[in-house]
């Protein structure tokens, strides 16, 4: 019988990657900000071993995991020297793709930015790790086709690279999605209708009225009035284009509608604007469209004057103008962000709206966010700033350089570029600060595998509950207490010699059906098997080959050579 075979992406190394030793977080009280309830956390060290520091808490928790991660292009960045071998990149990756995997919750979204240079190969590995049936793709315009790119491209005789990827992937599908609709900011027809005769302030007015359930037959009224009110500027221009005649008031009135019909793409406007037909020139429709700021109002009204409601409510384009972004996003500023979030990060910086559609689409407040590429801390700020709780994590100094003092602008108000006054952002909240731990292992003098120094009492109690997979809670009363894998399995690390005296007065404090482990450094070897509810263990030697210990690098930064493109990725 032949062996059944599937599709995959093989490389050099593929299933070698580290058995990650599951580190601990060690809080620095000295480096949080703002409110100290906050659950909001940064940390500093490799994304991998965090990732594995979060696993045992955050599995199945995270609902948006986004990931910008070095595009192994070749060039030597400021921050990111991403230049691998396809293989070395790809085995990197894996590992983080697959705990990241884990921490999204059944409904989750993990989106990973890319561009061209290891496109076909992440969506392999993407695939392989989620299924095909899982992931969606989303192109992104990220430069402008002028500046230093084009003259250089143009000596190369090259492309010019304008744009990026987004794949996104979930555990079970990319569906239920919040899709952000956006304002349709170029129209089908080239003219401008303006509102006259009627102030912003009347305008207003009628639209909280006919917005209001709540409505008086007062306010009714004088909306009647000021809709009588509204006249048109420039539609005769477009008339005289449609028909080659100049535009009479029959003819608008016969006409006007159509005309909004041709603006109007989405079902609830077009609707109206096939089925409205008006009956004598008293009850003739206002109608106007007007363009401050590239935002149009199409404004339609026509009372029923008997039982003083609208017979078609005012539509304004913020509701109905608009388009779903689709999979091609090309209306969102993406070059000039060097001072965005008053950090300079120019060569990796994504924009914050970009950041805002993704956060937007696939969360809710309060859910969880996570970025393990954090960079100059854009996720994390966006997150804050929508009200989500989130995770940042980043190895390199600029967690210190650019995303603290970010975060720290965004917490006190001070930050007010980027979607600032758009999510009317005045401040708040908080985050703690977190550095990993040392490896619990080291080698001395000999090559003998030896407890860390760095690891105090408590430190040790804390990384052997994790390594045995306990949930850490020491106990305010009852000293061997340290942690609990269920709400009657409990674990006890010392220090201590453990003596058969020790280890009987613990037993007698055993209730039914209660059990402990007990490591330790040392114990009588007729403690061993002395109590069917107590087991003891020796560490380091219990520890020994179960992972990787004294590694704590696996990041990205690797120098090769730079390449002629270079820095100019944010040129414009």
């Amino acid at each position: 019988m032949t062996k059944k075979q599937k599709l995959e992406l093989t490389w050099i190394g593929k299933g070698d990657s580290p058995v990650l030793e599951p580190r601990i977080l060690i809080e620095d009280p000295t480096k949080e900000f703002g409110d100290s309830a906050s659950d909001n956390m940064l940390i500093h060290g490799d994304n991998l071993l965090a990732l594995k520091a979060l696993e045992q808490d955050y599995a199945g928790k995270i609902k948006c995991i986004y990931i910008d991660p070095p595009y192994n292009t070749g060039s030597a960045f400021e921050h990111y020297d991403d230049g691998l071998e396809h293989s070395e990149w790809l085995n990197l990756m894996q590992p983080r793709l697959v705990l990241l995997k884990e921490l999204l919750c059944l409904n989750g979204i993990l989106a990973v930015q890319i561009d061209d240079n290891e496109f076909a190969r992440l969506y392999l590995l993407l695939a392989e790790i989620f299924g095909d049936k899982n992931l969606k793709v989303i192109c992104v315009k990220m430069s402008e086709a002028t500046g230093v790119k084009m003259a250089s491209v143009k000596k190369l005789g090259t492309i010019p690279k304008l744009k990026e990827y987004i794949i996104l992937a979930g555990r079970n599908g990319v569906r239920n999605l919040k899709v952000e609709k956006i304002p349709k900011d170029k129209w089908d027809f080239e003219y401008k209708t303006v509102c006259t005769n009627i102030s912003k302030e009347e305008l207003e007015f009628i639209k909280n009225v006919l917005e209001d359930e709540a409505r008086s037959n007062d306010d009714l009224a004088k909306v009647d009035d000021l809709a009588k009110k509204i006249k048109f500027e420039n539609i005769n221009t477009f008339a005289k284009s449609q028909t080659g005649t100049n535009a009479t008031d029959d003819w608008l009135y016969e006409n006007a509608y159509r005309i909004v019909q041709f603006a109007t793409l989405t079902g609830g406007a077009r609707d109206i604007a096939v089925n409205k037909k008006a009956t004598t020139p008293s009850d003739r429709s206002a109608f106007s469209i007007s363009t401050p700021q590239n935002r149009a109002y199409l404004i339609k009204t026509d009372f029923n004057h008997e039982t003083r409601l609208p017979r078609c409510k005012f539509l304004f384009a913020d509701i109905y103008l608009e388009v779903h972004p689709g999979d091609f996003w090309q209306d969102i500023k993406t070059t000039g962000l060097d001072n965005e979030g008053s950090v300079n990060f120019s060569n990796g910086k994504k924009p914050e709206k970009l950041i805002k559609r993704i956060i937007s689409m696939t969360t809710d407040e309060g859910d969880i966010v996570l970025d393990s590429f954090l960079g100059s801390g854009t996720t994390a700020a966006v997150a804050h700033k929508m009200k989500r709780r989130w995770i940042g994590i980043e190895l390199g100094e600029h967690a210190n350089t650019h995303a603290v003092p970010r975060l720290q602008k965004v917490i006190s108000g001070a930050d007010q570029g980027g979607v600032s006054k758009e999510l009317s952002w005045n401040g708040g909240g908080g985050y703690k600060f977190y550095e990993l731990a040392p490896s619990l292992l080291v080698k001395d003098t000999f090559g003998n595998w030896v407890i860390s120094e760095a690891y105090d009492a408590d430190k040790l109690a804390h990384a052997m509950a994790k390594q045995e997979g306990f949930n850490y809670k020491p106990s305010q009363t009852v000293y061997w207490q340290q942690g609990g894998s269920t709400e009657k399995d409990y674990i006890y690390t010392t220090t201590q010699y453990v003596t058969i005296d020790l280890l009987d007065s613990i037993h007698n404090e055993l209730q039914d059906g209660q059990s402990l482990l007990i490591a330790c450094k040392a114990f009588d070897t007729e403690c061993k098997d002395r109590f069917d509810n107590i087991t003891i263990k020796k560490i380091p030697q219990i520890l020994l080959g179960r992972c990787e210990f004294g590694q704590d690098d696996y990041s990205l930064n690797i120098t090769e050579a730079v390449d002629e493109e270079a820095g100019e990725e944010n040129e414009e």
